[in-house]
C-alpha cells in the first residue's frame, strides 16, 4: 500500500513539472514575440523620422473670414447712441452708431432752401418779369439818383468849406465816401432796371442755371456731412467688439486710430500663421493643415492652406515662451478652417501644415 502511494505521488509530481516548463516556455515565447513587435515597432518610427518629413508647425491667431474691420467715424463728435452690442448679428448698410447732428441737418436745411430760391432766381430770368417789377426797379432807380445827387452836392459844399479852412480833411474824405457809395448803389440800380426791363439774355440765364448748380452742389455737399455722422457696417457679419458707448467722444485721426466698433464676418475662421524662413519651401496652397489650443485641449481643427506670403518679415504672433525667439523671420500664411469650426476670434493657437509628402503617405 505504501509503495503504490509513492508511485501515484511520484507520477503526480512529473506531471506538475511538465505543466509548469510547458507554462514557461509558453511565457518565455510570448515575452519574445512581443520584444520583438516592439523592436520592430521602434524600428519604423525611426524609419519614418528618417525619410518622412515632419509637419510645419507655427504660432498662429484667428480671424474671421473678412479679418478684423474697425469701423470708425469720419467725423469727430460726441456719440448720440451706440445702436449695437458685441455678439450681434449685422448687415450691409446697417447704422450701426450715430453722432450729434444737429448742426449738419440744419445745414443741409438751409442748404435746401438755397436751392429753392436759386430755381425760383433761374425761372424768373427765363419768364421774365412783371409790368409791376419792371416800375419797382425804376422807382429804385430814381431813388437812387436822387441819394446820390444829394451826396455829391453834399461833398461839392464840404470841398469849398475845405477850401475856406472851416471843415478837416477827415470830414472831407467821409463824405467823399458818402458819395462813391451813393454813385455805386445808382449804377446798381440801374443795372438791375436794365436787367428786369430786357428780355433774358442767354448769359444772364447761363448765370442763373450756374448759380442753381453751385447751390445744388452745396446742398448735396451738406446732405454727404450728414450722412457721414451715421457710422455703417460695411458687411454682413458679426460685432466683435465694441469700443465706444453713447455719449462718448470719438476722434478722425489719421495718425491715432479710434475705432468705435471692430467688425468682421465669422461665417469662416481663417488662422494667420507665422511660418519659420526655414520651413516656407515646403509651405504649398491647398496643403491640409489644423490647429490646436490649450483651451481645446487635443481636438484639433482641420482646414487647408489658402494664402502663402511672398515676403519674409517679423513675427506677428508672440507665444510668450521663455525660449521664444523673437529675432526670426516669418512668412505669413492663412489658413481656412472647415465650415462649422467655432472659436473665438484672436484666440492664440498652434498650428499644423502637413507637407504634400506626408498627406500623401496617410
Amino acid at each position: 500500500m505504501s509503495r503504490e502511494f509513492s508511485i501515484a505521488n511520484l507520477a503526480k509530481s512529473r506531471t506538475a513539472v511538465a505543466v509548469f516548463l510547458g507554462v514557461f516556455l509558453l511565457t518565455a515565447s510570448l515575452m519574445v514575440a512581443s520584444r520583438r513587435s516592439h523592436e520592430s515597432a521602434q524600428a519604423a518610427a525611426v524609419a519614418r523620422l528618417n525619410h518622412e518629413p515632419e509637419l510645419i508647425a507655427g504660432p498662429g491667431r484667428v480671424e474671421p473670414y473678412s479679418e478684423d474691420i474697425k469701423i470708425g467715424s469720419e467725423l469727430s463728435g460726441r456719440l448720440k447712441s451706440v445702436y449695437v452690442e458685441e455678439g450681434d448679428a449685422i448687415h450691409r448698410g446697417q447704422v450701426l452708431a450715430e453722432l450729434e447732428n444737429a448742426d449738419y441737418r440744419a445745414q443741409v436745411e438751409s442748404a435746401q432752401a438755397n436751392v429753392i430760391a436759386k430755381e425760383a432766381t433761374l425761372r424768373k430770368v427765363i419768364n421774365g418779369a412783371r409790368h409791376q417789377e419792371r416800375a419797382e426797379a425804376w422807382s429804385s432807380v430814381n431813388e437812387a439818383r436822387a441819394v446820390m445827387e444829394d451826396a455829391q452836392s453834399e461833398l461839392h459844399r464840404r470841398q469849398e468849406l475845405f477850401s475856406a479852412g472851416v471843415v478837416s480833411r477827415e470830414e472831407l474824405e467821409r463824405y467823399t465816401r458818402e458819395a462813391n457809395v451813393a454813385k455805386a448803389k445808382y449804377d446798381a440800380a440801374v443795372q438791375q432796371h436794365a436787367l428786369v426791363d430786357d428780355h433774358a439774355r442767354e448769359e444772364d440765364q447761363s448765370f442763373a442755371e450756374a448759380d442753381l448748380k453751385l447751390a445744388q452742389g452745396q446742398l448735396d455737399e451738406a446732405e454727404a456731412r450728414y450722412q457721414k455722422t451715421f457710422i455703417r457696417s460695411s458687411i454682413d457679419g458679426t460685432v466683435l467688439r465694441k469700443h465706444h458707448r453713447s455719449g462718448e467722444s470719438v476722434s478722425n485721426s489719421s495718425t491715432v486710430p479710434d475705432p468705435v466698433l471692430t467688425i468682421g464676418d465669422r461665417k469662416t475662421l481663417r488662422v494667420r500663421v507665422d511660418v519659420d524662413e526655414t520651413d516656407v519651401s515646403k509651405v504649398r496652397m491647398g496643403q491640409k493643415a489644423y490647429v490646436t489650443a490649450d483651451a481645446f485641449g487635443t481636438q484639433r481643427f482641420w482646414g487647408h492652406v489658402v494664402r502663402v506670403g511672398q515676403q519674409l518679415g517679423p513675427k506677428n504672433v508672440r507665444t510668450d515662451e521663455p525660449t521664444e525667439k523673437v529675432d526670426t523671420k516669418i512668412l505669413e500664411t492663412l489658413v481656412e478652417l472647415d465650415p462649422g469650426v467655432q472659436l473665438p476670434d484672436g484666440l492664440r493657437v498652434d498650428a499644423f501644415i502637413v507637407p504634400d509628402e506626408v498627406a500623401q503617405n496617410r
